[in-house]
C-alpha cells in the first residue's frame, strides 16, 4: 500500500491552493491591464488611480497606523452590529415559524420593513441616539436582522414533515426532535443566512459611519470624495473587500464543523 509522507500536500490542500489562486487571476489581470494602460498613457489615472498609486497609498496608511485604527474601529462597529442583529434574526425567525398566529401577527410588518433602506434610517436614528456609537451599532443590526430573519424562518418552514413523523415514531421527546432532526435540517441555511448578514452588516457600516464618525474605513471613504482623493478612495474600497472577504472566510471555519456530515453544505459554504 502507498501512503502519502507529511512532506507531500495533500490532494485537498492542493486543491485550496489552485482555488486561492484561481480567485486571485481576475483581479490580478485587471490591475495589471489597469496599469499598463495608464503607463501607455491609454486611460486617465486623475479619477481612477493606476494600481501603483493606491498601493502607495496603502503602504502611507498602514506605515502611520491610520489604516489598522480605522479597520479596528470599522471590525468592532460590525462585529457588534452582527451580534445582536444574528441573535435578533434568529430569535425572531424561530418564533415566527413555529408559532403561526405570531407570523400572522408580525411577519407582514418586519417583511415591509425589511424593504426600508438603509439610509432612511440613519435622520431617525440620530434624532433618537445622537452621533455616538449607539445608532452606528443598531443601524448594522438592523441589516443584519432582515437576511437572518428570513433565512432562519424559511429554513424551518421548508423542514420535511416526514422527518417530524420518523422522530414521532421512534417517541422522540420535543427536545430530542429539536437536537436530532429540526436543528441538523436547518443549520445550512442558517449559516449561510448568517453569511448574507454579515455582508449586509458590511453595507450598513458605510451608512453608519456617515453619523459622525471620526474614524472608521467609511470615514476614509467620505474623508476622501470631500477633499478629492481617488487613491484614498480606491484604497478603502480595496481594505473593505479584503476585510470583508477574511470575515466572511473566519465565519466560514468557526461554523464548518456545524455541517461536516453534509456534502452539499460543506461545499457550497
Amino acid at each position: 500500500m502507498t501512503t502519502i509522507s507529511d512532506a507531500e500536500p495533500k490532494p485537498a490542500a492542493r486543491e485550496r491552493g489552485s482555488r486561492l489562486l484561481l480567485g486571485l487571476l481576475p483581479p490580478l489581470v485587471l490591475a495589471l491591464g489597469w496599469e499598463g494602460g495608464v503607463d501607455a498613457g491609454l486611460f486617465s489615472g486623475r479619477l481612477l488611480p493606476p494600481p501603483s498609486r493606491i498601493a502607495a497609498t496603502l503602504w502611507q496608511l498602514t506605515a502611520s497606523g491610520d489604516l489598522a485604527m480605522h479597520v479596528e474601529a470599522t471590525l468592532m462597529r460590525v462585529g457588534l452590529g452582527f451580534a445582536f442583529g444574528a441573535l435578533a434574526g434568529i430569535l425572531a425567525g424561530a418564533l415566527v415559524a413555529t408559532l403561526p398566529r405570531l407570523r400572522w401577527l408580525i411577519d407582514p410588518s418586519l417583511q415591509a420593513l425589511r424593504a426600508v433602506p438603509s439610509l432612511a434610517w440613519v435622520p431617525l436614528f440620530i434624532l433618537w441616539f445622537g452621533i455616538l456609537e449607539t445608532p452606528k451599532v443598531l443601524l448594522i443590526a438592523v441589516g443584519v436582522f432582515f437576511p437572518v430573519y428570513v433565512g432562519v424562518a424559511g429554513a424551518i418552514a421548508s423542514v420535511d414533515r416526514k422527518l417530524v413523523e420518523v422522530g414521532r415514531v421512534f417517541r422522540l421527546s420535543k427536545a430530542a426532535q429539536v437536537r436530532r432532526i429540526l436543528l441538523p435540517a436547518v443549520l445550512p441555511a442558517t449559516l449561510t443566512a448568517l453569511r448574507t448578514g454579515l455582508g449586509l452588516g458590511f453595507l450598513f457600516v458605510v451608512a453608519a459611519e456617515l453619523m459622525g464618525a471620526s474614524e472608521g474605513l467609511g470615514y476614509l471613504l467620505v474623508d476622501g470624495q470631500q477633499f478629492g482623493k481617488p487613491d484614498q478612495i480606491m484604497a478603502a474600497i480595496i481594505t473593505f473587500a479584503v476585510v470583508g472577504k477574511l470575515a466572511d472566510a473566519l465565519l466560514v471555519t468557526l461554523t464548518g464543523p456545524l455541517v461536516r456530515w453534509q456534502d452539499t453544505a460543506r461545499d457550497s459554504l
